[in-house]
Formats: C-alpha cells, sequence, structure tokens
C-alpha cells in the first residue's frame, strides 16, 4: 500500500461509520416514560439526595468508580511532539479503548488547551468530581512531573501519567526475571541508560527501589553523559549527573551488566555490545526501531538477555500490560491514589506471572509449543487472560496495606469472579487468531480477486503479514482495481481460463478425471470446470501449490461447497463435514455449530459435530464447555428433535467421559449459569460457563448467527469448516472485507496445524 492509500485508509478508520472511536452506551432501561422519570426527574432527585447527605454515596449512585479520564494538553504526542490538544484527541481517544477492552474501564478524554502548569492542574483538579481516577498522557517533560506531582498531592483519587511510569513498571518486572536468569544481584550490577527523558528517569528511579546502586548508573542524553558541570540538565536529570569527565557511549559500555535504551535507533553497535559483562541484560526500547536490532544482538552475543519495545521480537515491553490493570486494582478498592507501593506490586506480580505455566490459549496466539520462564520469556505476553486476576488483585492489596483503599476487599474469591467476568468484554479472539497467522504465513488462493472488496481483503492478508494471497481473474481487471486501491505489492496473478495456463488446467483436469472417473465424470467435463476459478484453486491447493483457499464471496454457500467436498474430500477418518461460527459476543467467543451444511443431522452426527467443534476451539486456546441445546431439557420432549439431542449427549458422556458437555437443555439455561444451577444441579454444565452450542439443525443454527450478528452486531469470524481434508474456507454470500480476512486468517492457522500434524506424523515414522 503507497503512503496515500495509507493515509486514506487511517483517515476513513477513525471517520466512518461515526467519527471518532469510543461513544457513551446507557447502562439502565429507557424504555418506558417510568424508566426516563427514574432516569431523570423527578426520580434523579433521590440519588442526588443520598450524594450530598454523604458524598461517598456517589460511588453507589454513579458511574464514577469506573470512570477513568485520560487527560492531555497535547505537547508530546507519540512521535508527533508538540500538536495541539484537539489533534491529540484520537490517540486519548485510543488510550479508552484499550482501558475498556483490557480492563473493562469507561473512560471520557479531557483535551486541555493551555501549556500553563498551574492552568492545567486547576482545570484537572476542577473536574477531577466526576472521575473515580485520572490517566495523564502524552504531556511533554519537565512539566509533566510537576503536573503528575502536584495532582497527586492534591487530589484524592488515583492518578498516574503512564508515559512515565508504565515502561518503568513493565520493564522493572523484566529485569527482575533477567536478573535472576543472568545470575546477578541488583546491587552489583553497572548500568548504562541511554535517554535522559521521562521514561528513562521513570526507569532508573524504580530500577533503584529494586536495589540498583544510583552510584552504578550512567546516563546520556542526545549531547552526552550526564555530568555535575553541565548547567542545562532538568532537577530530575541532575540526580542522575555523575562528577565526571565526559566518557562516549562506547567507553560506558566496557563490562556494563544492564543497557537500559529509550533513545533512538541504532545507538548500540555489535562491537559495543560484544564489550558487555557476561550475560549481557539489553533492554533497546525505542520505538519502532531498537537501539540494536534484536536479531543482530542475538547474533553477536548468544548469552544476552534481551527485550524490546516491537511485538514481533520475545519479551515486549508493552505498557499495556500494566496501566488497565493498575487502575483496574485501584478504582477497585477505591484508592486515593497510585502509590509506589502499589506500582512495585505491578511489578512484582508480573515477574512473578513470567514464572507461572502458560495457558494454552497464550500458546497459541504466539505459535508456541510451550512457552516458559527463560531468555526469550522474561514477562508475560498481553494477551495472557490472567493479567486481570493477577496484577488488579496485587494492585488494590498493596493500596490495602499502603493505607490509602477506602473500600477494602473482603472476599478475594469473589473479586477475581467480578475480574473473569470483565474479560468478556475484551474480545481478544479476532486478535489472538490474526497474531497466530501471521507467526508463519501461508500461500491462500482468491478465486474472486475480481471483487473489489476480496481485493481489498487480500491487501490486507497481505500488508499486516497474515498470508500471501494468490490472485485469480482477469488479470487487466485485477491490476486495475490494485491501482484503484493503491495495492502495488507484487502478487502471483493467474487467470485459469488463458493460453498461458493450458498446460496447468490439463494437468488439474487430468488429475481431478483421474479421482472422479467412475463417478460420472468425463475428462471432457474435467477440463471444462478446470476453467472455472473455484475448480482451479481447489487442484491448486491439491497438488501443493497453494497452502490453502477461501471463497465464497459473490456465490451462494450451496454453489461453493460443491466443488470443495468434489476435489477436496473430507479429512482421513472424517465421516462428516460441518461449520463452526465463531462469535465475539459480551461474555466471550461463543461457538455456534453446525450453521451452514448439515440440515438435519442424525443423533450420530451431531456427535460428531461436537468433537470436532471441540478440536477447533481447543485449535485456538479455548477449552470447550459444550451444551447441546433444544427446545426441551433433560428428558422433558420425547419428540425426535428433543430425544436424538439426548442420545447424542448419552454416546459422549459413554465413548468421549472428560469432555464437558450436555444437554438436551434449552438455550437460556444453557447460558445462564445461576439457573442451571438451581434447577438442574446434577448437570455436568453446572458451575461452568458454556461457551460451545451445538444445535439439533441447520434452522436454529443458522438463525441464531445471523440474528447475533445483526441485532447484537456480535463480530462473526466464519463458518468454520470442520472436517476437510485441506484448508479450505468458505465466506457467506457478501461477507465484508473484515470477516474475509478473519476467514482467511482462519485458513492460515488451519494450514500451520495440518504442517504440524504432517512434520509430527513423519517423525514418528
Amino acid at each position: 500500500m503507497n503512503k496515500d492509500s495509507k493515509r486514506r485508509e487511517a483517515l476513513l478508520y477513525h471517520a466512518k461509520p461515526t467519527p471518532g472511536k469510543i461513544q457513551v452506551v446507557p447502562t439502565k432501561k429507557y424504555a418506558t416514560q417510568r424508566d426516563l422519570s427514574l432516569a431523570y426527574s423527578p426520580g434523579v432527585a433521590e440519588p442526588c439526595l443520598e450524594i450530598a447527605k454523604d458524598v461517598n454515596n456517589v460511588y453507589k449512585y454513579t458511574a464514577k468508580g469506573n470512570l477513568v479520564a485520560v487527560i492531555s494538553n497535547g505537547t508530546a504526542v507519540l512521535g508527533l511532539g508538540d500538536i495541539g490538544p484537539e489533534a491529540s484527541k484520537p490517540v486519548m481517544e485510543g488510550k479508552g479503548l484499550l482501558f475498556k477492552i483490557f480492563a473493562d474501564i469507561d473512560v471520557f478524554d479531557i483535551e486541555i488547551g493551555t501549556k500553563d502548569i498551574e492552568e492545567f492542574i486547576q482545570t484537572v483538579k476542577n473536574i477531577a468530581p466526576t472521575f473515580g481516577g485520572i490517566n495523564l498522557e502524552d504531556i511533554k517533560a519537565p512539566e509533566s512531573f510537576e503536573i503528575e506531582r502536584r495532582l497527586v498531592e492534591e487530589l484524592n483519587i488515583p492518578v498516574m501519567h503512564d508515559d512515565q511510569h508504565g515502561t518503568a513498571i513493565i520493564s522493572s518486572a523484566a529485569l527482575i526475571n533477567a536478573l535472576e536468569l543472568a545470575d546477578k544481584k541488583a546491587e552489583d550490577v553497572k548500568m548504562v541508560v541511554s535517554g535522559a527523558g521521562s521514561a528513562a528517569l521513570a526507569c532508573a528511579d524504580l530500577y533503584i527501589l529494586l536495589g540498583v546502586k544510583l552510584e552504578n548508573i550512567l546516563m546520556f542524553n542526545s549531547k552526552g553523559v550526564l555530568t555535575k558541570n553541565n548547567p542545562s540538565l532538568s532537577v530530575l536529570q541532575q540526580k542522575y549527573a555523575k562528577d565526571i569527565e565526559p566518557v562516549s557511549l562506547e567507553e560506558a559500555m566496557v563490562g556494563a551488566d544492564i543497557f537500559l535504551g529509550l533513545s533512538s535507533a541504532d545507538v548500540l553497535s555489535a562491537q559495543m555490545l560484544l564489550t558487555m559483562a557476561e550475560n549481557p541484560i539489553v533492554f533497546a526500547m525505542a520505538n519502532p526501531n531498537p537501539e540494536i536490532d534484536y536479531n543482530l544482538a542475538i547474533a553477536t552475543r548468544k548469552d544476552v538477555i534481551m527485550a524490546t519495545g516491537r511485538s514481533d521480537h520475545p519479551n515486549q515491553v508493552n505498557n499495556v500490560l500494566g496501566f488497565p490493570y493498575i487502575f483496574r486494582g485501584a478504582l477497585d478498592v477505591r484508592a486515593t491514589k497510585i502509590n509506589e507501593a502499589m506500582k512495585m506490586a505491578a511489578v512484582k506480580a508480573l515477574a512473578l506471572l513470567a514464572k507461572e505455566s502458560v495457558p494454552e490459549q497464550v500458546n497459541v496466539a504466539y505459535g508456541a509449543t510451550k512457552l516458559g520462564f527463560g531468555k526469550e520469556y522474561i514477562i508475560p505476553k498481553p494477551f495472557d487472560p490472567r493479567l486481570i486476576t493477577i496484577v488488579a488483585p496485587a494492585v488494590a492489596k498493596a493500596a490495602m496495606d499502603s493505607g490509602v483503599a477506602l473500600n477494602p476487599i473482603t472476599d478475594w474469591n469473589k473479586y477475581e469472579e467480578e475480574l473473569l467476568a470483565r474479560l468478556g468484554n475484551d474480545n481478544k479472539m479476532v486478535r489472538l487468531i490474526t497474531n497466530r497467522a501471521k507467526i508463519d504465513p501461508k500461500r491462500i488462493v482468491f478465486p474472486e480477486a475480481e471483487h473489489i472488496n476480496v481485493l481489498k481483503a487480500a491487501q490486507i492478508v497481505l500488508e499486516e503479514g497474515i498470508g500471501v494471497p494468490i490472485l485469480l481473474g482477469n488479470k487487466e481487471i485485477i491490476l486495475e482495481l490494485m491501482n484503484e486501491l493503491g495495492f502495488d505489492a507484487n502478487v502471483e496473478i493467474i487467470d485459469p481460463k488463458t493460453k498461458e495456463e493450458d498446460a496447468r488446467r490439463n494437468q488439474f483436469a487430468t488429475i481431478y478425471w483421474e479421482s472422479r472417473k467412475r463417478k460420472g465424470i468425463s475428462l471432457y467435463d474435467a477440463q471444462r470446470v478446470m476453467r472455472e476459478r473455484n475448480y482451479f484453486a481447489a487442484m491448486m491447493v491439491n497438488v501443493g501449490e497453494a497452502d490453502g483457499l477461501v471463497t465464497g464471496h459473490s456465490r451462494s454457500y450451496s454453489s461453493v461447497v460443491k466443488p470443495m467436498l468434489q476435489l477436496i474430500g473430507k479429512a482421513p477418518g472424517a465421516s462428516i463435514v460441518a461449520t463452526s461460527n465463531i462469535m465475539m459476543t459480551s461474555r466471550g467467543p461463543m461457538f455456534l455449530s453446525d450453521t451452514a451444511i448439515n440440515i438435519n443431522p442424525t443423533a450420530d452426527e451431531l456427535a460428531k459435530i461436537a468433537i470436532m467443534t471441540a478440536k477447533t476451539s481447543r485449535m485456538f486456546g479455548v477449552e470447550p464447555v459444550i451444551a447441546m441445546v433444544s427446545y426441551s431439557n433433560f428428558g422433558s420432549s420425547s419428540f425426535e428433535n428433543a430425544t436424538k439431542v439426548r442420545d447424542a449427549v448419552a454416546y459422549l458422556h459413554e465413548n468421549h467421559p472428560d469432555m464437558i458437555v450436555d444437554g438436551e437443555i434449552q438455550v437460556d439455561f444453557a447460558l445462564n449459569s445461576e439457573m442451571l444451577k438451581e434447577k438442574f444441579p446434577f448437570s455436568k454444565l453446572a458451575g461452568k460457563q458454556v461457551n460451545t452450542l451445538i444445535f439439533p439443525n441447520l434452522d436454529a443454527a443458522n438463525i441464531t448467527y445471523k440474528l447475533l450478528k445483526e441485532l447484537n452486531k456480535s463480530e462473526s469470524i466464519g463458518p468454520v469448516m470442520l472436517g476437510m481434508g485441506k484448508p479450505v474456507h468458505i465466506f457467506q454470500l457478501g461477507a465484508s472485507v473484515e470477516e474475509m480476512v478473519n476467514m482467511t486468517a482462519i485458513a492460515v492457522i488451519h494450514a500451520q496445524e495440518m504442517e504440524k500434524k504432517k512434520t509430527t506424523l513423519s517423525s514418528k515414522s
């Protein structure tokens, strides 16, 4: 994608369909006049009077307790500098989005039109009664230090400048574990810091609390090492100034144990790295390019322990590991501030979490067989679902122990359950899928590349590193559309109808005819259908010229399924083919099967659909909890549609006793754990959260998933093909660009799994 196209795409994302990235959503009923009279006048007077009696009641009757202000004056925005408050608003909205999806915290972004410290502080103090916490963002140093210090002192709600403390907290956790792996003690190490801005100063301050000695830290800014005779240094920088003659970074690195980089790309050379002490610790966190390239560093020193700010390397120092959960814990105990004890609690919780066994969901997200504590895993991954239940309680407890919690937690088990319930608001599945695909992109055929939306999807797949698209269709039309989209990459384009493809088309036809000649297919028939792109694409996958295919945007599902079943066929051991849709709901991902193929499956087929769906959910790190749904509950009906579900469950209980599956059960009981536990305590689903629904027929499954998609605006991935011999996945007619990108990622993951299975089998033989 050229620069203009990227610019246009970014602008469209923020402008359409609704300007901005966040909105206010009512949390109470408002359908009737009675509802409105309670929401506003006259009913609203009652909570107002209660708050007037006791101001602490504001937490009981309003959203204050879960509302954070993200506040900036736009003086230090990302890498853009001083661009003003209005121009900073998209960034502040983005920070609000992260708060919501990772910790279920609501945000109002506030952009303040002043650079005067006193005016800024007074403005924040004046609006503070609205909020449960204040997140300061993108305010330039040294003003940011004074603003934060004053607001922490003068307000009675949590205040934190994440730019200063976020990197410090995450990298401190990494440092604890890196020192352990390097067999070094904090008080003994020599540290060199490249960068003397707010983040570098905050990191060094926190490292000192971990035991690193101030006299062992040499700090550099863009002009050189900080020395006592430099009058341009700020008060905070003077703390790290040394009474020495100036030395170069190259000289300082000799014998250093730790290099901390928060400066600019490539300031640390391979030669400098070679002069460091044994088991050197290198935190090169300049973005987008670190102070030394990761691959160069590990090639130069096999004993290096390295972290960067990048997601494509191990040990990413990512602020999202900290701020959502720090504020979550602070809000939940109504902390009056975020103090050093709370920050250190977050540090230690993150460090300890990296030593725990990693959930399969995290292994799946990062394409790892088994992540484990070591040089390439010294801090948790952002996808780790345990972060909210580990970091937030640690921060909350530290607030209580340090005397700043006004609403102490008494039931920690209940609190953990509440935190887990919040996870449903962060639908990580799409990010998990795309992240997993990017680890090992595969060649995916797009037989409908003459359609502009399909081409858009292929463009995103390539540019995001999800896969390598192969485009089928009229080359002139495709190139014209690519030009319109600014899709200027060098991709393979094939038109099966042209003379150029005669040899390959005839080869494919012969292979197809050999497999179907006793099933009514003549060689002429085979040659004719190979001019059709779906047949041609399927044969490309069959013969290994592509790893998978995605199609169906412009044709009915049934017409596209037919050639796939004829050419690709079922996987070894599979007796049926089915589909599952992954629905992104407020309670987390839900797997719904069979949504597209089997019209009225038998009890045996339902059991097989359940087994295949369970395997698919595990492929994405989700342990299946399966409800076999019906209009009846556990034998309340003797009609065939209910009894076949009951028979399927009986088969699964007998032959797959380890599966968490039960039914037949009505869908409201399946999804309402309280109702289920009360009415059917004997069920294998009692006390568990169902995440997979197997429907008795196609009508029920297809209607349900489309209803969820349109009425609740639940994002859908699918229908994902189950039981196919190759990675073939079919869109619903008219699928959106986003849906097609997600389905392509599924095809890539499917291809990865098949390759892994093939490698395992060949190694055993």
